[in-house]
C-alpha cells in the first residue's frame, strides 16, 4: 500500500494512503466528507477508460490514512496535498473536488498556485463561505454547524445515517439512483473515520474561501444538483460560479448532494467534455 508522509504526532509518522493508476494526464481525486477515495470507483473507471492517470487519496483522519488528533483545517489540508503533488511529481494535472474536497481544490490553488495545476473540477462545492456573517448574508446560521457537531459527539453512527439520508436525499431516490446496498457502503465507508476527524472537521467547513478566489487563474468546472440537501446550491455552486471569471457551471437538475454515485454519467461525461481525452489533451 502506498503512502506519503506529511507530519508526525507524538514520534509516530502521520501517513496519506493513495492509489496510483493508469498514465497519461494526471487527474487527483479529492473524496467528500466522512468517506475516503473509494467513493470515486465510478469516476476512476471512466477516467482510466478515457486514457488518464488516476491518482485517490484518503485525507488524513479517513480511510486507510493515519487518524492524528489534529491538522483538520484547511491549511494543513492544502500542505498535505502539496506534499503528494510534489513527491509523485505531478505536472499538468487536473484537480477534482467533491464537497469537502472542493475545499483542498479551492485553498491549494489559492496558496501554492497553479504551477501543476491546469485545470479544476469542484462537484458540489463549499466554496465561497458557508457561514451567515454580517458581510454574508448568503450564508447558513452558525446554530446548524453546532447541531452537527452535538450530534456527532452524541452518536456519530446515528448522525452518519442522518447524513448518508441528506447525501442521497435517499426516501426520494432509494431504489432508483441509489441502492440499500451502496447507501450501506457508504456508510460503513463513513464509519470507519476517525471520530476526532468527523467531528472537527465540520469547523473545517467554516472557511472562508472568498479571499482565494481571485488567485484562481485556471478554468474551473462546477458542478452541482440544484436538490443538494447538504450544500445549498444557491449559496453554494450558483454563487460561486459568479465569482470566478473562468468558470463553467453545470446544474444537474433534482440531483442531490451525491452527485458522484448518483449521476455518474452525468458527472463524468461533465469531466471529460472539460479536461478532454487524452489525445486532446496532448495535442
Amino acid at each position: 500500500m502506498p503512502f506519503v508522509t506529511v507530519g508526525t504526532e507524538n514520534g509516530a509518522p502521520i501517513d496519506l494512503y493513495y492509489e496510483d493508476h493508469g498514465s497519461g494526464r494526471p487527474v487527483v481525486l479529492i473524496h467528500g466528507f466522512p468517506f475516503n477515495g473509494a467513493t470515486w470507483e465510478k469516476q476512476t473507471m471512466a477516467l482510466l477508460d478515457a486514457g488518464f492517470r488516476v491518482i485517490t487519496y484518503d485525507r488524513r483522519g479517513f480511510g486507510n490514512s493515519s487518524q492524528p488528533t489534529f491538522g483538520y483545517d484547511y491549511d494543513t489540508f492544502a500542505a498535505d496535498l502539496d506534499v503528494l503533488m510534489t513527491q509523485l511529481d505531478l505536472r499538468d494535472a487536473i484537480l477534482v473536488g467533491h464537497s469537502m474536497g472542493t475545499g483542498e481544490v479551492t485553498r491549494y490553488l489559492g496558496a501554492y498556485g497553479s504551477n501543476r495545476v491546469s485545470k479544476a473540477v469542484v462537484l458540489a462545492p463549499l466554496a465561497p463561505f458557508l457561514l451567515k456573517t454580517p458581510d454574508n448574508p448568503e450564508g447558513v446560521e452558525q446554530k446548524l454547524f453546532d447541531g452537527f457537531k452535538q450530534a456527532i459527539m452524541k452518536d456519530r453512527f446515528a448522525y452518519l445515517s442522518s447524513f448518508c439520508d441528506a447525501f442521497f436525499n435517499y426516501q426520494q431516490n432509494k431504489g432508483k439512483l441509489v441502492s440499500e446496498e451502496a447507501y450501506r457502503a457508504h456508510w460503513n465507508i463513513g464509519a470507519r473515520a476517525s471520530a476526532k476527524g468527523t467531528l472537527d472537521c465540520v469547523d473545517a467547513w467554516l472557511t472562508d474561501f472568498r479571499g482565494d478566489l481571485p488567485r484562481i487563474n485556471i478554468p474551473v468546472l462546477i458542478v452541482q444538483g440544484d436538490a443538494d440537501a447538504v450544500l445549498p446550491f444557491p449559496a453554494t455552486g450558483q454563487r460561486l460560479a459568479q465569482m470566478l471569471p473562468d468558470a463553467k457551471l453545470v446544474t444537474l437538475r433534482g440531483a442531490p448532494h451525491g452527485i458522484p454515485w448518483t449521476h455518474a454519467a452525468e458527472v463524468n461525461r461533465a469531466i471529460t467534455e472539460f479536461i478532454g481525452t487524452r489525445a486532446m489533451a496532448h495535442a
